[in-house]
Order: C-alpha cells, then structure tokens, then sequence
C-alpha cells in the first residue's frame, strides 16, 4: 500500500495556505511562535476570521456549521494551521461543549449557544475537577438543589482552563446525594457572571495564567 496525498488534497492545502497568508495577522502568528498563550482577543479575532469563512469548527456536522470535509482534510487543516502558528481558539466550547449540545441538548438550546460558539461571541470553561477529586469526578461535591425552576449550586472548581476567559461554564454537579457516587452527576451551563460565582486564577511556576479557580455560593 502507497499512502500519500492525492491531488484534489493538495490543492486543499494550497487553498488553506492562501487564506492563512492572506487573513492571519503577523502580530499574532508572531506571538504564536514565540510561544505565548493566546490572548482572548487573538482567540476572538482568529476564530471570527475562520467563521466567516465557514471554517470554524470543521468537525461540527454541517448542518450545525461544519464544513463536511474528509478526514484527510481536517488533518491537512489542522497541520497548516499549526504550521502558520495560528492562534488556538475556544477548544472548549468548540471541542467539548459544541457536540455534547448538538447531540443532546433541545433546539432552543442549540440556537442559543452553538452560533455563539461558532463565532466565538462566548467562550466557555469546563468545570469538572475539584479541590480533592481531580479527575475523580464520582467524588465531585459541588451540588446543585432543584428550587423551583432554577438549580441553586454550591462547591468548587480548580485547575479550569482558560476559566479567565470564559463567559460560561459546562460543569458537572450533583444532583442527587442518595444514590451510587456514579450516578446522580448532572451536566449544567453555568453563567459566570452570575451573582455568588468567584472566580480566581491560578498562576503556575513559569508565572503564567492558564488555570484558575472558581467558587458558587447561592448561584
């Protein structure tokens, strides 16, 4: 067997590399390739480049925004983005919490979320670990009690990634104390501007911010 790229491939690379020479800013290829951490408006500016163009969340199924590419093309993508030193985006939001949405979630939910994905109008944080549980998530404390119509949640996050960054939150909580430590774990989207959420970074030993903290009193 003779693996390799066929010519319908690479005119697609071709076509990738002409769109990032002519949309991807120097200043933020350049802090790329030096290895910085994206800032929010890099991460906002790139990915709002890449949706006008379709392209910004190339394995979402195409009726939800994805661009219906093979496999080959989604790898010839990723490897020229990475080779531009495009910024990275909402990995969050467009890797975790798009699918689970349009898989699960009810219409109205993905009309409200997905095309502020796509566009990156909200980025999101994942708020499964916790102080103690790790990725232990059968030991996770914080709880979520039914009031009404509305869930009032209690406990803590740690080691959130781009949590700085975030508008909302996919977290994991319990909902019901009284049955196996597996079970009776709910997915919620939390709004982090809520009133009773704190939110704290988490600065690492090279002195930079990727993790944070976040805490729900009454939320």
């Amino acid at each position: 067997m003779e693996l390799g790229y066929s010519s319908s491939d690479e005119a697609f690379r071709d076509e990738v590399r002409t769109f990032l020479r002519e949309n991807l800013p120097d200043d933020l290829a350049r802090r790329a390739r030096r290895d910085f951490h994206p800032l929010r408006q890099d991460m906002v500016d790139w990915t709002r480049s890449l949706s006008a163009r379709g392209w910004s969340v190339p394995h979402w199924p195409v009726e939800y925004g994805g661009t219906g590419w093979s496999g080959v093309h989604r790898f010839i993508f990723e490897e020229e983005m990475r080779a531009a030193f495009a910024p990275v985006g909402d990995r969050i939001g467009a890797e975790l919490v798009g699918p689970v949405l349009y898989t699960f979630a009810s219409d109205a939910q993905r009309e409200r979320y997905l095309p502020a994905i796509r566009n990156a109008d909200e980025l999101w944080a994942q708020g499964f670990s916790e102080p103690g549980s790790g990725s232990d998530l059968s030991s996770l404390r914080t709880r979520a009690v039914r009031d009404g119509d509305s869930y009032v949640i209690n406990g803590q996050k740690t080691w959130t990634t781009e949590g700085h960054n975030a508008q909302l939150m996919l977290a994991l909580v319990r909902t019901d104390p009284d049955v196996r430590p597996q079970q009776g774990i709910s997915a919620v989207i939390i709004d982090l501007e809520s009133p009773g959420v704190t939110r704290r970074p988490i600065w690492t030993l090279d002195e930079g911010l990727t993790v944070n903290e976040f805490f729900f009193d009454d939320v």
